[in-house]
C-alpha cells in the first residue's frame, strides 16, 4: 500500500496526472425477456421530448417533457439525505465534454441522445442491436437512492431511475463462454468535444465480472431525480455500481460485449498503477496522490467536515461475498 502526504488541497481539484500530462503535450503539439405491463405506454412518453430538448432554447426546455412515467420508489437508500439536483447536474465528471467539473453541463447541451441503438455482441447466443425504447421494456423502471463515491475523494447521494442490468443480460442470452461484460461509450467528435483531445484512448470503455454485473445492485440508469438521464449525466443510458467508484459507471452507452477475459479499461490503460480493474470503494487501499479513507460530500456545505468512508461504499452486506478470498490490495 502506497501512503500518500495528506494536503489541504480538495481531491475533487486535483486533475489526475496522466490527463494533465496528456493535455499539456496535446497543447504543446498544437503550439430478461418479460415486460412489465405499463412498458409500452411508459417508453413512447420516455423518448418523445428529445428532439424538442435538443432543440429548445437552452434552459427553455419543459419540465414535464423530461418527467420519467411509472416508475416505482424501492425502500434503497430512503433514509439517505439526498445531493440537490442542481449540484448532482451541474459537478460532473464526463472527460468526453471536458475536464472540468463544470465542462459537461456546458458542453453537452446540445448533445442529442436520440434516436439511440446499443449493439450487444460477443459471447453470445446471437450478436443483436436494440434501441434505447426497447431496451426499457425489459424491466420495470424503478428509483433507487444510492450513495456514489468518486476516486477523487468526493461523494453525492443520487435517486437513479433505472432497471437491474440483470434484466438486459437476460435478454442477451450470453454463452458459457461469457465471464466479463465490457461496456463501450459513444465517441463523437462531432457533439463531444473532448473526444478531440488525445487525454484518453477513445471510445471510453469499461467492465465488470459477470457476477458483479448480475447483481441486483448494478443499474442501467435512464434517469435521476425523477427525470430523464440530463446528458451531462450520460443520457440516454449509463452504468451505475455503487459500491465501486465513480469511473466504473460508463456513460451514453453504444456497445456492450461479453468477454471471456478481463477488458482492459480505459483508466487500467492511463494509469494503471493508480486504476485496478475491480476498483471497488476500499478506504484502506489508498489512491498513490491522495488517501481514500475520507470523503468530502458535495452539497454539504464550505465547513461540513470530511466523512469516513465505508467499506465497499456501505454496501458490504450486498457485495462482499462476491470478493471472498480475493486479495483486494492486489486487485484493486
Amino acid at each position: 500500500m502506497i501512503i500518500q502526504q495528506k494536503t489541504d488541497i480538495l481531491p475533487s481539484e486535483i486533475t489526475p496526472k496522466e490527463v494533465f500530462e496528456n493535455r499539456r503535450h496535446f497543447i504543446k503539439q498544437a503550439g430478461f425477456g418479460l415486460l412489465a405491463t405499463t412498458a409500452l405506454a411508459q417508453t413512447n412518453l420516455l423518448f418523445a421530448a428529445d428532439a424538442t430538448r435538443s432543440n429548445a432554447p437552452i434552459g427553455k426546455t419543459s419540465k414535464s417533457l423530461l418527467s420519467l412515467p411509472n416508475f416505482t420508489k424501492t425502500a434503497y437508500g430512503k433514509d439517505e439525505k439526498l445531493t440537490s439536483y442542481e449540484d448532482v447536474t451541474t459537478y460532473n465528471n464526463f472527460y468526453e465534454f471536458g475536464t472540468g467539473k463544470g465542462e459537461p453541463a456546458t458542453n453537452a447541451k446540445l448533445f442529442k441522445p436520440h434516436p439511440w441503438t446499443i449493439s450487444i455482441e460477443g459471447e453470445v447466443k446471437k450478436n443483436k442491436t436494440i434501441s434505447i425504447e426497447d431496451i426499457v421494456k425489459l424491466a420495470p423502471l424503478e428509483e433507487r437512492i444510492y450513495r456514489m463515491r468518486c476516486v477523487e475523494g468526493w461523494s453525492m447521494v443520487i435517486p437513479w431511475v433505472g432497471f437491474p442490468l440483470a434484466q438486459l443480460i437476460k435478454w442477451a442470452e450470453p454463452n458459457t463462454n461469457a465471464k466479463y461484460i465490457e461496456f463501450v461509450s459513444l465517441a463523437d467528435t462531432q457533439q463531444m468535444p473532448g473526444v478531440n483531445l488525445p487525454i484518453l484512448d477513445w471510445p471510453y470503455t469499461e467492465g465488470l465480472r459477470m457476477d458483479e454485473a448480475m447483481n441486483p445492485l448494478t443499474l442501467m440508469a435512464v434517469g435521476l431525480y425523477g427525470e430523464k438521464l440530463p446528458n451531462q449525466n450520460g443520457a440516454p443510458m449509463r452504468l451505475v455500481v455503487p459500491w465501486k467508484y465513480g469511473f466504473k459507471g460508463a456513460k451514453s452507452i453504444v456497445k456492450i460485449r461479453f468477454t471471456e477475459k478481463m477488458p482492459i479499461t480505459t483508466w487500467m490503460k492511463a494509469g494503471p498503477k493508480e486504476y485496478g480493474f475491480y476498483a471497488n470503494v476500499n478506504p484502506q487501499v489508498e489512491h498513490p496522490r491522495w488517501t481514500q479513507s475520507s470523503e468530502k460530500r458535495i452539497g454539504a456545505g464550505l465547513f461540513a467536515g470530511r466523512i469516513k468512508t465505508q467499506m465497499f461504499n456501505g454496501y458490504t452486506e450486498q457485495v462482499g461475498q462476491m470478493y471472498a478470498g480475493l486479495d483486494l490490495r492486489k486487485y484493486f
